[in-house]
């Protein structure tokens, strides 16, 4: 098991709360410091999310180290997603600056390095000349500008501009009609992904996923779980990864609704309905989803979400998603704490609406046939017949406690690992409570442990029962195979001396 500097995790503020969906919460210029990371996470922060598209290795690691320092002060698990960039594809330069590209007009993107005009510019990606093909659109500056092609070969494409207006320099293309032939990880990806690893990233999200040999790539290149510690989302942004969701999220360790790029792909109206089935999809994989982007978005500049924007959040919790994600609100607004504070207020509301489970319970989980899917499974169902205050999951993988969260059940998971590695990834798991703590060797340990964390981390008390979840022979990957409900006598603390 990893060895850590991390005392065991105390009791914390959010241990109370009862919040089931995580907060991750993205960092830049407008929160970076040590102190409004603490900050954040007192305010309701589960985890935090690194941009490598913007900043330079050295402020993200500084801000990994100032993450971590938090950590062992609040002796709490917190998990450090690192978002790669990805292949973004770009105009070239113009002679101006900026041109005005007028609607109806015939424009042209060349492979020729001269500065553009209101007629061309450089299009410095000659993989694309090859694929694009009459009547596909070519997307530019997040869709502001739209052409059509009209014709391509393997120097220009000439299109007509259905959507005119000001193009200026290194705006970003997409190619929503075609699976571009570009490297899942440029070079600075790699960079960054390498650097992710050795500063200790609990997880590593994959932009611009395309098709699986893309998440086998990167897969291949950190080495799995658990040689780096870390694990791998796959953004969901661009159609063609939509149309190979499943093996997709096969080959993932969880995945990112990432609406940013993905409402540019697709028409506005597309994104509601994608959204639920790629939500769906994963939750029935039993592997952690996350919704992202422009989810309180009007709290860059304003200390009140919208209406709209509350309900959107509110929309993902109801879905069962396991993390909701903060982007520019957190890195780069007037408001960080307040847009977090938000956020934790909306979820816990929706959570206590008692509907919630139905609303869920519409994404059908199947178990798969094995001992520790029916399990879990079972947890759920005595959790929804007997008064149960929570389940107590003792892990070292992390792979009981998802199966568990899985199942969506009416309490939450304490989750007892000797692996800070594995805490630090359940951090974004729904329901789960990671509790780092030293390991256990035998079932009497185990369920005097489970009771003494169980009361001093708020999960019950006098008299409340609890389901334990472990496999014996105890530190045997992947052995689930005992339930037990115990109930607890509120003398445990005690008689251990507190």
């Amino acid at each position: 098991m990893a060895k850590s500097d991390l005392p065991e995790t105390v009791p914390s503020k959010m241990a109370m709360s009862g919040r089931k969906v995580k907060i991750l919460a993205t960092l830049g210029p407008a929160s970076n410091s040590p102190e409004m990371i603490r900050r954040l996470l007192k305010a309701g922060v589960d985890a935090f999310r690194i941009n490598m598209s913007h900043g330079e290795q050295a402020t993200h690691a500084a801000t990994i180290a100032a993450i971590r320092a938090a950590e062992k002060e609040l002796a709490r698990p917190i998990a450090v997603l690192v978002d790669l960039q990805g292949p973004k594809l770009r105009v070239g330069t113009f002679r101006e600056g900026r041109a005005v590209i007028r609607h109806g007009n015939h424009f042209t993107l060349d492979s020729d390095p001269a500065p553009g005009d209101e007629t061309r510019v450089c299009l410095p990606h000659p993989e694309l000349f090859g694929i694009l093909r009459k009547g596909q659109r070519l997307l530019i500056d997040d869709g502001k500008l739209r052409l059509r092609v009209i014709r391509a070969d393997g120097h220009a494409v000439l299109c007509s501009a259905e959507v005119g207006g000001v193009i200026s320099d290194r705006k970003g293309v997409n190619v929503p009609d075609a699976v571009v032939p570009v490297p899942a990880l440029t070079g600075k990806d790699r960079r960054d992904l390498a650097f992710a690893v050795e500063h200790g990233a609990d997880w590593v999200a994959l932009s611009f996923v395309q098709r699986p040999e893309d998440v086998a790539e990167a897969r291949r290149l950190m080495g799995g779980p658990s040689s780096s510690g870390a694990a791998l989302i796959a953004k969901i942004e661009k159609p063609a990864a939509v149309d190979r969701l499943d093996e997709i999220i096969e080959l993932s360790d969880g995945i990112m609704v990432a609406r940013g790029d993905l409402g540019v792909e697709v028409n506005p109206e597309e994104v509601p309905p994608l959204q639920k089935r790629i939500v769906a999809a994963t939750r029935a994989s039993g592997k952690p989803v996350i919704v992202a982007t422009q989810m309180l978005e009007s709290m860059i500049e304003s200390p009140a979400p919208t209406r709209a924007e509350v309900s959107d959040v509110a929309n993902a919790v109801y879905d069962g998603v396991d993390a909701v994600m903060l982007s520019a609100e957190t890195a780069a607004g007037a408001w960080p704490v307040e847009a977090v504070t938000i956020m934790h207020r909306i979820a816990a509301q929706v959570e206590s609406d008692p509907g919630l489970g139905a609303q869920m319970d519409y994404t059908e989980i199947v178990p798969d046939h094995t001992t520790a899917d029916a399990l879990a499974a079972a947890c759920a169902q005595i959790a929804r017949t007997v008064t149960i205050s929570g389940i107590i999951v003792f892990t070292g993988s992390g792979s009981t406690a998802r199966r568990v969260a899985r199942e969506r059940p009416n309490v939450r998971m304490l989750v007892l690992t000797p692996s800070i590695k594995t805490a630090r990834r359940l951090a974004l798991l729904w329901g789960a409570y990671p509790v780092y703590t030293r390991d256990i060797g035998s079932f009497e340990e185990m369920i005097a442990k489970g009771k003494r964390m169980a009361l001093r981390h708020g999960f019950a008390a006098a008299g409340a029962k609890l389901i334990a979840l472990a496999g014996v022979p105890f530190g045997t990957p992947g052995a689930t195979n005992l339930l037990h409900v115990v109930t607890v006598t509120g003398n445990e603390l005690k008689r251990h001396g507190g």
